[in-house]
Protein backbone atom coordinates (compact mmCIF):
# COMPACT_ATOMS: atom_id res chain seq x y z
CA UNK A 1 0.00 0.00 0.00
CA UNK A 2 2.81 2.43 0.81
CA UNK A 3 4.35 1.51 -2.31
CA UNK A 4 1.26 2.75 -4.63
CA UNK A 5 0.65 5.68 -2.32
CA UNK A 6 4.35 6.49 -2.65
CA UNK A 7 3.99 6.02 -6.66
CA UNK A 8 0.99 7.94 -6.92
CA UNK A 9 2.90 10.97 -5.17
CA UNK A 10 5.40 10.94 -7.71
CA UNK A 11 3.40 10.51 -10.74
CA UNK A 12 1.52 13.94 -9.29
CA UNK A 13 4.66 15.83 -8.67
CA UNK A 14 5.73 14.41 -12.73
CA UNK A 15 2.30 15.93 -13.60
CA UNK A 16 2.34 19.35 -11.97
CA UNK A 17 5.91 19.59 -13.02
CA UNK A 18 5.09 19.45 -16.42
CA UNK A 19 1.75 21.88 -15.76
CA UNK A 20 4.03 24.19 -14.54
CA UNK A 21 6.34 23.70 -17.55
CA UNK A 22 3.20 24.29 -19.74
CA UNK A 23 2.00 26.98 -17.82
CA UNK A 24 5.14 29.30 -18.19
CA UNK A 25 5.40 29.09 -21.59
CA UNK A 26 1.01 29.17 -21.90
CA UNK A 27 1.14 32.39 -20.07
CA UNK A 28 3.61 34.45 -22.17
CA UNK A 29 1.96 33.31 -25.28
CA UNK A 30 -1.36 34.30 -23.69
CA UNK A 31 -0.53 37.53 -23.05
CA UNK A 32 0.86 37.79 -26.64
CA UNK A 33 4.25 39.35 -25.18
CA UNK A 34 7.74 38.15 -24.05
CA UNK A 35 9.35 40.65 -21.46
CA UNK A 36 13.45 40.96 -22.14
CA UNK A 37 15.62 43.06 -20.04
CA UNK A 38 18.98 43.49 -21.59
CA UNK A 39 21.50 46.55 -21.71
CA UNK A 40 22.07 49.70 -23.94
CA UNK A 41 25.51 48.50 -24.93
CA UNK A 42 27.26 48.05 -28.47
CA UNK A 43 27.35 43.94 -27.58
CA UNK A 44 23.63 44.21 -26.94
CA UNK A 45 20.96 46.65 -27.72
CA UNK A 46 21.20 50.21 -29.13
CA UNK A 47 19.86 52.82 -31.85
CA UNK A 48 21.30 53.22 -34.65
CA UNK A 49 20.28 55.75 -37.62
CA UNK A 50 17.77 52.94 -39.35
CA UNK A 51 16.32 51.84 -35.30
CA UNK A 52 16.71 49.46 -32.67
CA UNK A 53 19.80 46.82 -33.31
CA UNK A 54 22.23 45.24 -31.73
CA UNK A 55 23.54 41.13 -31.31
CA UNK A 56 21.34 40.53 -28.63
CA UNK A 57 18.64 42.41 -29.70
CA UNK A 58 18.24 40.82 -33.18
CA UNK A 59 19.04 37.19 -31.51
CA UNK A 60 15.59 37.35 -28.89
CA UNK A 61 13.58 39.50 -31.93
CA UNK A 62 13.93 36.21 -33.68
CA UNK A 63 12.62 34.28 -30.78
CA UNK A 64 9.56 36.58 -29.80
CA UNK A 65 9.08 36.26 -33.62
CA UNK A 66 9.27 32.01 -33.53
CA UNK A 67 6.77 32.39 -30.48
CA UNK A 68 4.79 34.32 -32.17
CA UNK A 69 4.62 36.77 -29.75
CA UNK A 70 5.51 40.89 -29.34
CA UNK A 71 8.71 41.64 -27.85
CA UNK A 72 8.61 44.05 -24.36
CA UNK A 73 11.77 45.39 -23.95
CA UNK A 74 13.06 46.78 -20.64
CA UNK A 75 16.94 48.60 -20.62
CA UNK A 76 19.36 48.06 -17.24
CA UNK A 77 22.61 49.64 -16.90
CA UNK A 78 24.15 46.71 -15.38
CA UNK A 79 24.14 42.70 -14.35
CA UNK A 80 22.84 43.69 -10.37
CA UNK A 81 19.68 45.23 -12.26
CA UNK A 82 19.41 42.55 -14.45
CA UNK A 83 19.45 39.79 -12.32
CA UNK A 84 17.06 41.76 -9.62
CA UNK A 85 14.34 42.16 -12.11
CA UNK A 86 14.77 38.16 -12.77
CA UNK A 87 14.57 37.74 -9.04
CA UNK A 88 11.19 39.72 -8.62
CA UNK A 89 10.18 38.00 -11.78
CA UNK A 90 9.41 41.01 -13.75
CA UNK A 91 10.53 40.07 -16.39
CA UNK A 92 10.87 36.41 -18.66
CA UNK A 93 14.09 36.45 -19.66
CA UNK A 94 17.39 38.25 -19.68
CA UNK A 95 19.21 38.88 -23.44
CA UNK A 96 22.32 41.05 -21.48
CA UNK A 97 25.65 39.08 -22.76
CA UNK A 98 25.18 37.36 -19.98
CA UNK A 99 27.78 34.25 -18.39
CA UNK A 100 26.27 31.19 -17.48
CA UNK A 101 28.15 30.50 -14.33
CA UNK A 102 27.99 27.62 -11.51
CA UNK A 103 26.69 30.30 -8.97
CA UNK A 104 24.17 31.92 -11.39
CA UNK A 105 22.68 28.40 -12.34
CA UNK A 106 21.66 27.80 -8.79
CA UNK A 107 19.15 30.72 -8.63
CA UNK A 108 18.07 30.91 -12.43
CA UNK A 109 17.39 28.70 -15.50
CA UNK A 110 20.01 29.33 -18.46
CA UNK A 111 19.95 28.41 -21.96
CA UNK A 112 22.05 26.63 -23.84
CA UNK A 113 25.10 28.78 -24.64
CA UNK A 114 25.39 30.96 -28.21
CA UNK A 115 28.75 32.79 -27.90
CA UNK A 116 32.16 31.91 -26.19
CA UNK A 117 33.85 35.01 -24.54
CA UNK A 118 37.10 35.26 -22.50
CA UNK A 119 37.62 37.74 -18.90
CA UNK A 120 40.45 39.99 -19.69
CA UNK A 121 42.26 42.58 -17.63
CA UNK A 122 42.21 45.76 -19.42
CA UNK A 123 44.58 48.59 -18.76
CA UNK A 124 45.49 51.83 -20.61
CA UNK A 125 48.57 52.27 -22.59
CA UNK A 126 50.90 54.36 -21.21
CA UNK A 127 49.56 52.98 -17.49
CA UNK A 128 49.66 50.57 -15.37
CA UNK A 129 51.39 47.00 -16.98
CA UNK A 130 50.15 43.91 -15.09
CA UNK A 131 51.57 41.22 -16.12
CA UNK A 132 49.85 38.10 -13.85
CA UNK A 133 47.41 38.25 -11.17
CA UNK A 134 50.35 39.14 -8.04
CA UNK A 135 50.84 42.77 -10.03
CA UNK A 136 47.37 43.73 -9.51
CA UNK A 137 48.24 44.19 -6.38
CA UNK A 138 48.16 48.09 -5.44
CA UNK A 139 46.45 49.02 -8.37
CA UNK A 140 42.88 50.93 -8.62
CA UNK A 141 40.53 47.81 -9.99
CA UNK A 142 36.91 48.13 -10.79
CA UNK A 143 34.59 45.62 -11.76
CA UNK A 144 30.81 45.73 -12.21
CA UNK A 145 28.62 44.03 -9.08
CA UNK A 146 26.95 41.22 -9.54
CA UNK A 147 29.20 39.96 -12.24
CA UNK A 148 31.16 36.51 -13.50
CA UNK A 149 34.10 39.03 -13.03
CA UNK A 150 33.62 38.99 -9.44
CA UNK A 151 33.45 35.32 -9.11
CA UNK A 152 37.01 34.62 -10.88
CA UNK A 153 38.41 37.58 -9.03
CA UNK A 154 37.41 35.91 -5.52
CA UNK A 155 38.82 32.56 -6.74
CA UNK A 156 42.41 34.70 -7.83
CA UNK A 157 42.24 35.70 -4.02
CA UNK A 158 42.34 32.37 -2.89
CA UNK A 159 45.93 32.13 -4.66
CA UNK A 160 46.33 35.85 -3.92
CA UNK A 161 45.23 36.86 -1.23
CA UNK A 162 46.60 40.88 -0.97
CA UNK A 163 44.41 41.37 -4.19
CA UNK A 164 41.49 43.69 -3.45
CA UNK A 165 39.23 45.62 -5.78
CA UNK A 166 36.40 48.19 -6.22
CA UNK A 167 32.46 46.91 -6.73
CA UNK A 168 30.38 49.42 -8.60
CA UNK A 169 27.11 48.70 -8.26
CA UNK A 170 25.81 51.23 -10.79
CA UNK A 171 27.25 51.27 -13.64
CA UNK A 172 28.24 48.44 -16.37
CA UNK A 173 31.81 47.32 -18.06
CA UNK A 174 31.55 50.22 -20.68
CA UNK A 175 31.51 52.90 -18.58
CA UNK A 176 34.18 51.01 -16.23
CA UNK A 177 36.37 50.65 -19.84
CA UNK A 178 35.81 54.07 -20.24
CA UNK A 179 36.65 54.92 -16.91
CA UNK A 180 40.06 53.41 -17.24
CA UNK A 181 40.98 54.85 -20.96
CA UNK A 182 40.26 58.44 -18.54
CA UNK A 183 43.15 57.53 -17.07
CA UNK A 184 40.56 57.63 -13.80
CA UNK A 185 41.05 53.84 -12.80
CA UNK A 186 44.17 51.70 -13.67
CA UNK A 187 42.63 48.61 -14.74
CA UNK A 188 39.15 46.58 -15.34
CA UNK A 189 38.32 43.38 -16.34
CA UNK A 190 35.84 42.77 -19.24
CA UNK A 191 34.51 39.85 -21.69
CA UNK A 192 36.42 39.75 -24.80
CA UNK A 193 33.70 40.39 -27.01
CA UNK A 194 33.19 43.92 -24.95
CA UNK A 195 37.08 44.75 -25.20
CA UNK A 196 37.13 44.28 -29.13
CA UNK A 197 34.73 46.43 -29.72
CA UNK A 198 35.33 49.06 -27.39
CA UNK A 199 38.64 49.18 -28.72
CA UNK A 200 37.94 50.61 -31.90
CA UNK A 201 36.58 53.95 -29.94
CA UNK A 202 39.05 54.12 -27.45
CA UNK A 203 42.16 52.41 -28.98
CA UNK A 204 44.51 52.69 -25.88
CA UNK A 205 42.78 50.48 -24.15
CA UNK A 206 44.95 47.23 -23.70
CA UNK A 207 44.56 43.75 -23.05
CA UNK A 208 47.48 43.01 -20.22
CA UNK A 209 45.96 39.11 -20.02
CA UNK A 210 43.19 36.73 -19.56
CA UNK A 211 42.29 35.80 -16.09
CA UNK A 212 39.58 32.96 -17.21
CA UNK A 213 39.01 30.34 -19.42
CA UNK A 214 36.49 30.73 -22.39
CA UNK A 215 33.16 31.02 -20.75
CA UNK A 216 29.50 30.85 -22.53
CA UNK A 217 27.19 33.29 -22.65
CA UNK A 218 23.41 32.47 -22.22
CA UNK A 219 20.32 33.98 -21.49
CA UNK A 220 18.83 33.92 -17.87
CA UNK A 221 15.48 32.71 -17.23
CA UNK A 222 13.59 32.86 -13.69
CA UNK A 223 13.98 29.66 -11.87
CA UNK A 224 10.15 28.24 -12.57
CA UNK A 225 10.80 28.81 -16.41
CA UNK A 226 10.76 25.32 -17.21
CA UNK A 227 9.06 25.69 -20.48
CA UNK A 228 10.60 28.31 -21.40
CA UNK A 229 13.85 26.96 -21.36
CA UNK A 230 13.02 24.12 -23.31
CA UNK A 231 11.62 26.64 -25.99
CA UNK A 232 14.57 28.46 -26.36
CA UNK A 233 16.80 25.92 -26.23
CA UNK A 234 14.64 23.78 -29.43
CA UNK A 235 14.78 27.06 -31.39
CA UNK A 236 18.32 28.09 -30.16
CA UNK A 237 19.36 24.52 -31.81
CA UNK A 238 17.51 25.10 -35.54
CA UNK A 239 19.02 28.41 -35.20
CA UNK A 240 22.16 27.41 -35.34
CA UNK A 241 21.64 24.43 -37.88
CA UNK A 242 19.90 26.55 -39.99
CA UNK A 243 23.53 28.89 -40.35
CA UNK A 244 21.46 32.09 -39.15
CA UNK A 245 23.54 32.37 -35.37
CA UNK A 246 27.14 32.44 -37.30
CA UNK A 247 25.04 34.55 -39.61
CA UNK A 248 23.94 37.03 -36.81
CA UNK A 249 27.90 36.59 -35.02
CA UNK A 250 29.07 37.50 -38.44
CA UNK A 251 27.09 40.68 -38.67
CA UNK A 252 28.17 41.88 -35.64
CA UNK A 253 31.84 40.47 -34.79
CA UNK A 254 33.02 39.26 -38.35
CA UNK A 255 34.44 42.20 -39.05
CA UNK A 256 36.73 43.02 -36.17
CA UNK A 257 40.41 41.95 -36.97
CA UNK A 258 43.26 42.12 -34.95
CA UNK A 259 43.45 45.34 -33.46
CA UNK A 260 45.98 48.04 -34.60
CA UNK A 261 46.45 50.46 -32.37
CA UNK A 262 48.51 52.72 -35.37
CA UNK A 263 46.05 52.20 -37.69
CA UNK A 264 43.02 53.54 -35.63
CA UNK A 265 44.38 56.24 -34.19
CA UNK A 266 45.58 57.58 -37.38
CA UNK A 267 42.07 57.19 -38.54
CA UNK A 268 40.90 59.17 -35.72
CA UNK A 269 43.04 62.02 -36.25
CA UNK A 270 41.51 62.10 -40.10
CA UNK A 271 38.14 61.66 -38.71
CA UNK A 272 38.26 65.19 -37.47
CA UNK A 273 41.05 66.49 -39.77
CA UNK A 274 40.65 65.71 -43.41
CA UNK A 275 36.62 64.32 -43.82
CA UNK A 276 35.42 67.46 -43.65
CA UNK A 277 37.11 68.36 -46.78
CA UNK A 278 35.23 65.91 -48.31
CA UNK A 279 32.23 64.98 -46.27
CA UNK A 280 30.22 66.84 -48.93
CA UNK A 281 30.99 65.34 -52.12
CA UNK A 282 30.77 61.66 -50.24
CA UNK A 283 27.04 62.64 -49.47
CA UNK A 284 26.53 64.25 -53.07
CA UNK A 285 27.77 60.18 -54.31
CA UNK A 286 25.92 58.72 -51.74
CA UNK A 287 22.08 60.38 -52.98
CA UNK A 288 22.43 60.28 -56.21
CA UNK A 289 23.70 55.97 -56.89
CA UNK A 290 21.63 55.27 -53.37
CA UNK A 291 24.53 54.52 -51.20
CA UNK A 292 25.14 54.92 -47.64
CA UNK A 293 27.85 58.09 -48.14
CA UNK A 294 29.37 56.62 -44.44
CA UNK A 295 30.11 53.43 -46.26
CA UNK A 296 31.51 55.26 -49.22
CA UNK A 297 34.00 57.36 -47.14
CA UNK A 298 34.79 53.97 -45.31
CA UNK A 299 35.62 52.45 -48.91
CA UNK A 300 37.96 55.60 -49.71
CA UNK A 301 39.78 55.16 -46.24
CA UNK A 302 40.55 51.69 -46.96
CA UNK A 303 41.82 52.99 -50.40
CA UNK A 304 43.84 56.08 -50.12
CA UNK A 305 43.39 56.96 -46.67
CA UNK A 306 41.70 59.84 -48.11
CA UNK A 307 44.75 60.89 -50.20
CA UNK A 308 43.28 62.75 -53.19
CA UNK A 309 47.08 62.05 -54.54
CA UNK A 310 47.50 58.36 -53.48
CA UNK A 311 49.03 56.36 -55.95
CA UNK A 312 49.80 52.70 -55.69
CA UNK A 313 52.71 50.75 -57.36
CA UNK A 314 49.85 48.63 -60.01
CA UNK A 315 49.10 52.70 -61.55
CA UNK A 316 45.06 52.66 -59.55
CA UNK A 317 44.94 56.66 -58.75
CA UNK A 318 43.01 59.03 -56.69
CA UNK A 319 41.14 58.89 -53.33
CA UNK A 320 38.17 55.90 -54.92
CA UNK A 321 42.10 54.59 -56.02
CA UNK A 322 40.49 53.76 -60.04
CA UNK A 323 42.53 52.14 -62.53
CA UNK A 324 42.66 53.92 -66.01
CA UNK A 325 39.67 51.31 -67.41
CA UNK A 326 37.42 52.09 -65.03
CA UNK A 327 37.82 56.06 -64.83
CA UNK A 328 36.49 55.75 -68.42
CA UNK A 329 33.82 54.04 -68.24
CA UNK A 330 32.30 55.96 -65.04
CA UNK A 331 33.25 59.30 -66.96
CA UNK A 332 36.20 60.15 -64.95
CA UNK A 333 38.71 62.91 -66.86
CA UNK A 334 40.80 63.47 -64.17
CA UNK A 335 41.47 60.64 -61.55
CA UNK A 336 43.02 63.50 -58.98
CA UNK A 337 40.19 65.61 -58.83
CA UNK A 338 38.48 64.87 -55.99
CA UNK A 339 35.05 65.08 -56.77
CA UNK A 340 35.18 63.51 -60.03
CA UNK A 341 36.83 60.05 -58.07
CA UNK A 342 34.37 60.09 -55.51
CA UNK A 343 31.38 60.15 -57.89
CA UNK A 344 32.97 58.02 -60.44
CA UNK A 345 33.90 55.63 -57.58
CA UNK A 346 29.96 55.33 -55.97
CA UNK A 347 29.07 54.84 -59.82
CA UNK A 348 31.44 51.90 -60.29
CA UNK A 349 30.08 50.76 -56.60
CA UNK A 350 26.08 50.84 -57.74
CA UNK A 351 26.94 49.13 -61.28
CA UNK A 352 28.50 46.29 -59.33
CA UNK A 353 25.68 46.26 -57.13
CA UNK A 354 23.58 45.56 -60.45
CA UNK A 355 25.32 43.16 -61.86
CA UNK A 356 24.43 40.71 -59.09
CA UNK A 357 21.59 38.79 -59.10
CA UNK A 358 18.63 39.48 -57.21
CA UNK A 359 18.66 36.89 -55.03
CA UNK A 360 21.90 38.38 -52.96
CA UNK A 361 20.01 40.62 -50.32
CA UNK A 362 21.12 43.08 -47.75
CA UNK A 363 24.02 43.65 -46.27
CA UNK A 364 25.18 40.43 -47.81
CA UNK A 365 25.16 42.16 -51.35
CA UNK A 366 26.68 45.13 -50.28
CA UNK A 367 29.94 43.14 -49.26
CA UNK A 368 29.78 40.92 -52.20
CA UNK A 369 29.85 44.38 -54.09
CA UNK A 370 32.78 45.82 -52.44
CA UNK A 371 34.67 42.54 -52.75
CA UNK A 372 34.35 42.63 -56.50
CA UNK A 373 35.20 46.68 -56.65
CA UNK A 374 38.76 45.03 -55.35
CA UNK A 375 39.18 41.44 -57.23
CA UNK A 376 36.54 42.07 -60.23
CA UNK A 377 33.19 40.90 -60.65
CA UNK A 378 34.78 38.05 -62.92
CA UNK A 379 36.33 36.50 -59.90
CA UNK A 380 33.91 37.12 -58.00
CA UNK A 381 31.29 35.05 -60.53
CA UNK A 382 34.14 32.16 -60.48
CA UNK A 383 33.95 32.26 -57.10
CA UNK A 384 30.02 31.70 -56.96
CA UNK A 385 30.46 28.94 -58.75
CA UNK A 386 32.93 27.58 -56.84
CA UNK A 387 30.48 28.14 -53.69
CA UNK A 388 28.25 26.07 -54.89
CA UNK A 389 30.28 22.94 -55.91
CA UNK A 390 31.92 23.35 -52.52
CA UNK A 391 28.25 23.20 -51.13
CA UNK A 392 28.70 26.89 -49.74
CA UNK A 393 26.06 29.86 -50.19
CA UNK A 394 27.26 31.80 -52.62
CA UNK A 395 24.52 34.55 -51.66
CA UNK A 396 26.04 34.93 -47.63
CA UNK A 397 28.63 36.92 -47.17
CA UNK A 398 30.24 34.62 -44.34
CA UNK A 399 30.09 31.78 -46.60
CA UNK A 400 31.41 32.76 -49.81
CA UNK A 401 34.63 34.69 -48.32
CA UNK A 402 35.84 31.05 -47.41
CA UNK A 403 35.39 30.24 -50.63
CA UNK A 404 37.43 33.17 -52.35
CA UNK A 405 40.73 32.72 -50.84
CA UNK A 406 40.61 29.07 -52.98
CA UNK A 407 40.73 31.42 -55.96
CA UNK A 408 44.74 31.33 -55.33
CA UNK A 409 44.95 27.81 -55.32
CA UNK A 410 45.49 26.18 -58.89
CA UNK A 411 43.58 22.95 -58.01
CA UNK A 412 40.40 25.17 -57.39
CA UNK A 413 41.25 28.46 -60.51
CA UNK A 414 42.76 26.03 -63.33
CA UNK A 415 38.76 25.08 -64.31
CA UNK A 416 37.35 28.67 -63.70
CA UNK A 417 36.83 31.13 -66.25
CA UNK A 418 39.00 34.19 -64.57
CA UNK A 419 41.72 31.92 -63.39
CA UNK A 420 43.78 32.99 -60.80
CA UNK A 421 43.20 35.77 -58.14
CA UNK A 422 44.49 36.95 -54.45
CA UNK A 423 41.08 35.90 -52.96
CA UNK A 424 42.37 36.64 -49.69
CA UNK A 425 43.10 40.65 -50.27
CA UNK A 426 39.24 40.71 -51.26
CA UNK A 427 38.19 39.24 -47.50
CA UNK A 428 40.25 41.61 -46.07
CA UNK A 429 39.51 44.37 -47.80
CA UNK A 430 35.53 44.50 -46.84
CA UNK A 431 36.80 43.46 -43.54
CA UNK A 432 38.67 46.39 -42.69
CA UNK A 433 36.19 48.59 -44.84
CA UNK A 434 33.70 47.20 -42.14
CA UNK A 435 35.87 47.86 -39.45
CA UNK A 436 36.13 51.51 -40.95
CA UNK A 437 32.58 52.29 -41.14
CA UNK A 438 31.50 51.01 -37.73
CA UNK A 439 34.46 53.05 -36.38
CA UNK A 440 32.74 56.47 -38.25
CA UNK A 441 29.31 55.72 -37.12
CA UNK A 442 30.53 55.76 -33.58
CA UNK A 443 33.03 59.08 -34.03
CA UNK A 444 30.04 60.78 -35.91
CA UNK A 445 27.62 60.38 -33.28
CA UNK A 446 30.45 61.79 -30.40
CA UNK A 447 30.04 64.86 -33.07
Amino acid sequence: MKQLRYGGLLLLTILLAGCGEETYLNRVKEQGKLVVVTRNAPTTYYVDRDGKTGFEYDLVSAFADDLGVELELMVRNNPAEILSLLEEGKVDLAAASLTRTEQRKDRYRFSDSYQQVTQQVVCRRGGAYPEEPEDLVGLSLTVPSETSYVDQLQRLQEEVPELTWEVDAEHDTEYLLERVWRRKLDCTVADSNIVKVNQRYMPELLVRFDISKPQPLAWAMPAEAHGLQSAVNNWLSGFRDDGVLEHLINKYYGFIEVFDYVDTRAFKRKVKRVLPTYKAMFQAAGRKYGIDWILLAAQAYQESHWDRLARSPTGVRGIMMLTRTTAREVGVSSRLDPEQSIMGGAKYLANLLGRLPDEISEPDRTWIALAAYNVGMGHVYDARKLAREQGMDPNLWHEFREVLPLLSQKKYYKDLRYGYARGSEPVRYVRRIRNYHDMLLQALKVE
